[in-house]
């Protein structure tokens, strides 16, 4: 698996990006911004608009389109030097299915996802190793559709939304962070981050992107639920003393659980708060998806989680008892299926 074997050595990289949402789109309008040949597997009458349109990317107030190939076949873009995978977590093992005819010898494939990612546990020499998240890749189909070796991990920290189908609205952050699942510097994690720096974004290679996705982790695992529950943005909810407090045990839970399974936090719960208190008014993702009637990742950010303490042998209560009330209250709202 040597990136610099691809084209992408010598400039333009042949890109796809499976799933052209908020984040998708965002990473598609910019990398095509940035020179590279960018294609989007789409469905529906998404294809469609793309194709006539491109990605429309409002961002700083102005609106850019960005001319990128559409297509709902995998086969029809063929073989690509990077593949991102950028759908919510439900919808992953069917992707996971159909993307042979994108995957060569040498592809990258990014899954930038929210929560725990079916890699997790794949690795040798980890706690828990050899580990399948049934949560997340119930059937290990995930797990056989997109073989490790290819795998560069991701966290992002962005924040975006669709106004409407191929319409994409930047609102805050730009950050991206890439890593190898061992936890090993190489070469192609750093590529991939100077690839999107040079399109726009704060990218770096992280030596430890196991860390970096628990850090991400510990807010959306206790925010995300709780707003499900209480239809309340975040500056709401920490308005709340005693939900701040329930945020704090969770927090401590996830912290305890990272320590099992060999991953250093070296941030207190109060301070974590105080980052999210600081950014006001934000709708978390799940709150957003009950707003439009969108599928929860309920699974892949907390019912991964809580299998995972099970399988280390760790207590989480308020971790357990939040997702199950979640759950429901998802299931009530047509979002929600086991």
């Amino acid at each position: 698996m040597a990136l610099e074997q691809t084209s992408f050595k010598a400039g333009a990289v042949k890109i796809a990006v499976v799933g052209a949402g908020a984040i998708g789109g965002l990473f598609a309008a910019r990398l095509a911004g940035a020179g590279h040949q960018v294609s989007v597997l789409a469905r529906g009458a998404l294809t469609g608009i793309l194709r006539q349109h491109g990605i429309r990317l409002t961002s700083g107030g102005v609106e850019t389109a960005y001319p990128v190939r559409a297509s709902d076949s995998a086969a029809d873009l063929g073989v690509q030097d990077i593949v991102i995978i950028t759908v919510k977590a439900p919808a992953l093992g069917a992707v996971a299915a159909s993307m042979a005819p994108m995957i060569g010898p040498d592809t990258i494939v990014i899954p930038a996802l929210n929560g725990i990612p079916w890699w997790f546990f794949l690795n040798e020499g980890v706690p828990l190793s050899g580990t399948r998240l049934k949560r997340v890749d119930p059937d290990g189909s995930i797990e056989a559709g997109i073989p490790l070796p290819h795998v560069i991990g991701a966290v992002v920290i962005v924040s975006s939304s669709t106004s409407a189908p191929g319409q994409v609205v930047h609102a805050s952050g730009n950050k991206v962070v890439f890593g190898e699942p061992s936890g090993q510097p190489s070469e192609r994690a750093d590529r991939v981050a100077a690839m999107f720096a040079d399109a726009g974004f704060v990218a770096t290679a992280s030596p430890d992107i196991r860390r970096d996705i628990w850090a991400k982790l510990l807010g959306n695992a206790c925010f995300n639920p709780v707003s499900l529950l209480t239809q309340s943005p975040t500056d709401l909810m920490l308005a709340d003393p005693g939900l701040e407090q329930l945020f704090v045990g969770m927090m401590h839970e996830l912290l305890g659980l990272s320590r099992a399974l060999g991953i250093g936090l070296d941030i207190a719960p109060e301070q974590r708060i105080g980052e999210t208190r600081k950014l006001g008014h934000i709708k978390t993702s799940m709150l957003q998806d009950l707003e439009a009637g969108r599928s929860v990742e309920l699974d892949s950010i907390v019912g991964a989680a809580i299998e995972a303490a099970d399988a280390a042998g760790v207590e989480v209560p308020l971790l357990r008892t939040v997702f199950s009330m979640a759950v429901q209250r998802a299931r009530m709202a047509g979002i929600y299926e086991a």
